[in-house]
């Protein structure tokens, strides 16, 4: 086998379009590692650390001190259990409720029907970007915030320029 045939194999369309991918990936994984991950990674390291009784600071020492009083406390276990109660009862209710929807959805519904299903799915998710778009909208008004921090500085021509 030659080097220009061993060349030709490295460079497929399909090697090529996998180097793309992960090209494509790289970016957000490594946020995703570095940012997401380390930033749980340092929570879970601090939680280790001791507390100061009388200051109440951060003490970069090891100790389960504070897992231990986590554990006995009998408010925080209240606290442990209700929070997992709450979520056993979430999850069970909303696989009763999504599971039956989502075979009818798929088995019986006709077009326009499934239409209005993934609407009435889809539009609890919107809510935030809704929330996101009216916050801006009244950041960006002319009564809003922006256009109080350019009046206070004096600089409302540049704010009508725009």
């Amino acid at each position: 086998m030659s080097s220009t045939t061993s060349r030709a194999t490295r460079f497929s369309p399909q090697g090529r379009q996998a180097f793309y991918f992960a090209l494509l990936l790289a970016p957000p994984l490594l946020w995703l590692g570095i940012v997401y991950l380390g930033s749980l990674a340092t929570l879970l390291l601090q939680s280790f650390y001791a507390i100061d009784e009388f200051t109440a600071r951060i003490v970069p020492e090891f100790t389960l001190a504070t897992y231990r009083q986590l554990l006995t406390q009998p408010a925080h276990i209240d606290i442990i259990v209700r929070t997992l109660l709450m979520a056993a009862a979430v999850t069970v209710a909303a696989a009763v409720i999504a599971l039956p929807v989502a075979l009818y959805m798929a088995r019986y519904a006709g077009p326009r029907m499934k239409a209005l299903f993934y609407v009435g799915v889809m539009l609890p998710m919107w809510t935030s970007y809704l929330v996101k778009v009216y916050a801006w909208r009244l950041i960006l008004a002319k009564q809003g915030i922006v256009a109080w921090g350019f009046e206070t500085v004096g600089a409302t021509p540049l704010l009508d320029r725009l």
